[in-house]
């Protein structure tokens, strides 16, 4: 990451989530691109002088949201999201606005999503 990082330590914000939002903001900008491998959860807590389990706790929030993905042997690669088309933008916050209405939860539209999907 190289100083793509910085820690505000006096600052509010936790450590695990001020490097999940940077690198979080570093993928939508289009600044670490698709397949990019991210530094290990030890040299990155390493670099900024953070216990290993606030770097894996970040990475698991940024592969939680689908920004990253991590497999043995391969490390963590950036996962770019693919842009959605203004249409798809659309149908989405119509199904947020009536599943709003309804009473439902985003995981409940989600999941009626889910099942809407064809197989």
């Amino acid at each position: 990451m190289n100083g793509l990082v910085a820690l505000d330590r006096g600052g509010s914000v936790p450590p695990f989530e001020q490097v999940r939002a940077q690198i979080a903001a570093q993928i939508q900008a289009g600044y670490l691109v698709d397949g990019e491998r991210l530094p290990s959860v030890r040299g990155l807590a390493d670099e900024l002088g953070l216990a290993a389990g606030t770097v894996a706790r970040a990475y698991q929030l940024l592969e939680e949201s689908g920004l990253v993905h991590t497999a043995r042997g391969a490390g963590t690669r950036v996962v770019r999201p693919a842009a959605v088309p203004p249409e798809v933008a659309e149908a989405a916050h119509a199904l947020a606005v009536a599943a709003r209405g309804a009473g439902l939860s985003a995981d409940q539209a989600a999941a009626a999503v889910h099942e809407a999907w064809p197989a």
